[in-house]
């Protein structure tokens, strides 16, 4: 066989290679299917005694939980401009919707069949109780407490005007486990799935010998007339704050900052030492959506702020996104572990004026990825996309001391577990 044809079989086979990988190897997300997920929950009627299956039905009894619903990521995580973005990048695949907007109600077609666990090529037909404005409520009431026909929750001895069933999922983490535990496919080999905060979760001191679970943080426990005109009960806030509320993430970080010369001089070498502690978080951190890092920063700056020097490190998970996806390197903390950042700088003969800054910082994606969902994928709003965790300053001049003892009082003020101001339990 001559040479040019040898070469011409080998690219044929070669390209039809690549052909099969990808359309009957690699996924075209960035996740695998599991049962619980790979459909939408399916429709769900309207239960006797109720209007409709709309949160402000349900609002018009129990409105203290309806109005904490509507401050949610759940109640906007359909429309929500980063995920209106990311979908489109990913031509609105109709799986997204199944997390996003989980009832079929909610969802404009049927998926009757997905051919080889293929999202690509998922046999679908309308859906005739397709209901626009009910998938605008995104991760509404019904998704989690209705199903044919009886309204599920966390009490036994309920008694309400519509038909009613304890659900013992509810007093555990395990109601959380279908949307917040997406697995890996075929070609993709993460260390945890791309979003799996659930088997993230550590289970022997926040579960075991603190009696923690999701809900203990990001659905804080209450004593409150659970509907009106009904007895105060132990209750949970419809909150789920997370990775999109600053306020929520300082409280899971801690951090410290030591120096090992507390008066430095003109030509010393100081060095710091900034130490970050997941310190009430009872996952990883970061967690969720692979895009999410911490950057831990050191900058000298004299009088008129310009930077004299500067260091950064990034905490998070590198994954390497083509041909396959592979996990390269994962440093973020498990629960109520710590690492230390060291940064050192020899002071020049003239250092009046001269200060140190520390600055973590929490990133949602990166400045390149938001310039592109902007740029390509019509992103909109201004909802922030990182924000400062802590930050501090310490003068090289004179007061180090103080403001070295500043920083470790604000920080013992926050160095307990966030779940010790959890109530945790197993009420609803």
């Amino acid at each position: 066989m001559k040479t040019p044809l040898k070469i011409l079989l080998g690219s044929a086979l070669v390209g039809l290679l690549v052909y099969l990988y990808y359309t009957e190897v690699k996924p075209v997300v960035i996740f695998g299917l599991r049962d619980e997920y790979a459909h939408a929950i399916p429709f769900q009627k309207i239960p006797e005694g109720l209007t409709s299956l709309k949160a402000e039905s349900c609002g018009q009894c129990h409105r203290e939980i309806y109005d904490e619903w509507k401050t949610s990521i759940h109640a906007h995580a359909y429309e929500d401009p980063f995920f209106q973005a990311y979908w489109k990048k990913d031509k609105n695949i109709w799986v997204c919707l199944n997390c996003h907007t989980p009832l079929e109600n909610q969802q404009p077609t049927l998926v009757k069949e997905i051919p080889r666990g293929r999202v690509e090529k998922a046999v679908q037909e309308p859906n005739p109780h397709y209901d626009p404005e009910y998938q605008k409520e995104s991760v509404t009431c019904a998704a989690c407490h209705v199903r044919d026909g009886v309204i599920y929750g966390p009490f036994e001895d309920s008694a309400a005007p519509h038909p009613t069933k304890f659900d013992p999922n509810f007093r555990t983490a395990q109601v959380c486990q279908r949307c917040h535990n997406v697995v890996s496919g075929p070609a993709q080999f993460y260390n945890v799935g791309p979003c799996g905060t659930y088997s993230e979760y550590e289970g022997k001191f926040f579960m075991q010998e603190r009696g923690f679970i999701c809900q203990s943080c990001h659905m804080p426990a209450i004593d409150r007339p659970v509907a009106t005109n009904s007895p105060i009960r132990r209750s949970r806030q419809h909150l789920w704050r997370g990775g999109h509320d600053p306020d929520m993430v300082k409280r899971a970080v801690g951090v410290q900052v030591k120096a090992d010369i507390a008066s430095p001089k003109p030509g010393d070498r100081v060095s710091f030492t900034l130490t970050v502690i997941n310190a009430g978080a009872g996952h990883k951190i970061p967690t969720g959506d692979p895009d999410r890092f911490f950057t831990v920063e050191f900058s000298v700056e004299d009088r008129q702020g310009k930077v004299l020097d500067q260091q950064t490190s990034t905490m998070g998970r590198w994954i390497m996104w083509q041909p396959a996806i592979v996990e390269l390197y994962d440093n973020r903390l498990l629960p109520l572990a710590s690492r230390e950042y060291q940064f050192t700088y020899q002071l020049p003969a003239q250092a009046d004026g001269l200060k140190v800054k520390a600055r973590v910082q929490y990133h949602i994606l990166t400045d390149k990825q938001h310039e592109m969902l902007q740029t390509q994928y019509g992103l909109t709003g201004n909802d922030p996309y990182r924000f400062v965790v802590y930050e501090r300053e310490f003068p090289l001049s004179g007061g180090l001391a103080a403001a070295l003892s500043a920083s470790e009082q604000s920080a013992a003020m926050s160095r307990q577990p966030e779940g010790t101001s959890c109530k945790a339990g197993t009420a609803g």
